[in-house]
């Protein structure tokens, strides 16, 4: 298995078109756009969560989307019944069947799945998102047909705690997860590390208590997330960074719910710019700004890459700063331009190495 890192463009390409091709899962199977027997068939099995979930799924999705509207593929997506490794081959098997051999999977979840489709459908090409394939041993075994994408979540996380602790300049903030695992804990311990380089470097008092740091568990708890977003809210927290997929969808509508009441909150989005979704009374929205990882843009590459027969089968590719797979949004409007400035100047630096952001706990909260 071979490792590299290759650039993508700096600027963010803009998801457009109906997001709504086809989903299945269960006795609920659609199929996708016609665009004539030539073309490639681009499939993805969603992740826990829903395909429009503002986050992971939807995301990868838009990549494909995008693929579809400039390259001129067939895409289709599948919805398991539920998250077993069982499930999710199901429904790789069921795209294969249907002529979809290029398999899109979201998410850790799908290690053992992918590591089993990998030999039982030897012509089909896999790509895995921040997992890589093995039996159960944790040991990564990536075919020449799959490739694995990781993503420097902490750096992006990084930059978002120093944009909120610029922005807000003393106060309180949480951090509520999902499912306690590597992604999400990068994305945590990069936020933590961002607020404190903010507090020690830039003047500002952004203050974390270990009870603000919760892990729901799941990743589709809508209801969970606003329960744990108004605790934090009433025990003073003015700025909550969700990675939580559609828990952190509750978190969003506690925060605009509270805005509408004339309350001063916000939320730090996560994985894409989720500035439309915290909007409420007009244009006004709660979402400070967004710790991206460039899940489109890596899922539309490596589409290129296989249309142009460059599919970099058996690697595992790294996205972060230096290659600019990671950020925060090129606009965002509740900061300032003094804040976008400086987080500029942050983003650079770790892009050198200047900065260095850990990727594991030490002495952060978990």
């Amino acid at each position: 298995m071979t490792k590299r890192k290759f650039g993508l463009a700096m600027s963010m390409i803009l998801a457009a078109g109906t997001m709504l091709a086809a989903c299945g899962g269960g006795d609920d199977k659609g199929t996708g756009e016609d665009k004539g027997k030539e073309a490639v068939k681009i499939g993805m099995v969603t992740d826990a969560g829903t395909i429009d979930d503002k986050s992971f799924n939807q995301n990868t999705w838009e990549g494909i989307k995008l693929a579809e509207k400039e390259l001129g593929i067939q895409s289709k997506y599948l919805k398991p019944a539920g998250t077993t490794e069982a499930e999710y081959l199901k429904e790789m098997g069921n795209l294969y069947d249907a002529g979809y051999k290029f398999i899109v999977t979201p998410g850790f979840k799908f290690e053992t799945a992918v590591f089993h489709a990998q030999d039982k459908y030897k012509d089909a090409k896999f790509v895995i998102l921040d997992g890589n394939p093995h039996s159960g041993d944790f040991k990564p075994v990536v075919k020449d047909n799959t490739v694995a994408v990781f993503f420097a979540e902490q750096e992006s996380g990084f930059l978002a705690g120093v944009a909120a602790a610029l922005e807000l300049k003393e106060g309180e903030t949480g951090f509520i997860g999902g499912m306690e695992i590597p992604a999400v804990q990068k994305f945590n311990w990069g936020y933590q590390q961002g607020v404190k380089y903010a507090n020690e470097n830039l003047g500002t008092n952004l203050t974390l208590k270990a009870e603000n740091v919760v892990y729901q568990g799941s990743f589709d708890n809508v209801a969970a997330g606003g329960q744990i977003a108004a605790q934090m809210y009433d025990r003073g927290v003015d700025v909550i960074f969700t990675a939580a997929g559609g828990v952190g969808v509750g978190a969003i509508n506690e925060a605009k719910t509270r805005g509408k009441a004339g309350e001063k909150v916000w939320i730090v989005g996560v994985d894409s710019d989720q500035y439309e979704d915290g909007k409420y009374d007009g244009d006004k929205s709660i979402i400070l700004t967004s710790a991206m990882k460039k899940l489109d843009n890596v899922t539309l590459d490596i589409i290129k890459r296989e249309l142009n027969g460059d599919f970099p089968g058996g690697e595992t590719l790294v996205f972060d700063a230096k290659n600019d797979g990671i950020g925060l949004p090129e606009k965002n409007p509740n900061l300032s331009d003094d804040t976008t400035t400086k987080v500029k100047e942050v983003f650079e630096k770790i892009k050198s190495g200047e900065i260095k952001v850990a990727s594991e706990q030490g002495s952060l909260f978990k």
